[in-house]
């Protein structure tokens, strides 16, 4: 399948599999945001910071306090919208991959 893409399987990648899985959560709940019919208040605010998460997985190792502050926005702005539930579930296991920031 990838390679009809026109691309090749990564082998020994030495990418962070906690930065990959929290890659796809971030984008799956991006996609599930955007198809998302109903408008919301704080709509802007989750596309936002899934955007920032999104720019993190880039640069490699995110830094975790940041990790956690678009977390709980993200969390605050998609509230109770149930449909998105799952989404925001994969990617709060994602970010908790991360563990701590240290000094807690």
């Amino acid at each position: 399948m990838l390679r009809s893409l026109g691309q090749r399987p990564v082998t020994g990648s030495d990418e962070d599999p906690r930065v990959a899985g929290l890659r796809t959560a971030v984008s799956r709940l991006r996609r599930e945001l955007a198809a998302h019919p109903a408008e919301f208040p704080d709509r802007g605010i989750a596309e936002e910071e899934l955007a920032a998460l999104a720019a993190m997985t880039v640069d490699g190792a995110p830094e975790i306090p940041r990790l956690r502050r678009s977390l709980l926005l993200i969390a605050g702005a998609i509230g109770s919208v149930s449909a998105l539930s799952r989404g925001m579930s994969e990617v709060r296991d994602a970010v908790d991959l991360f563990g701590e920031p240290p000094g807690r």
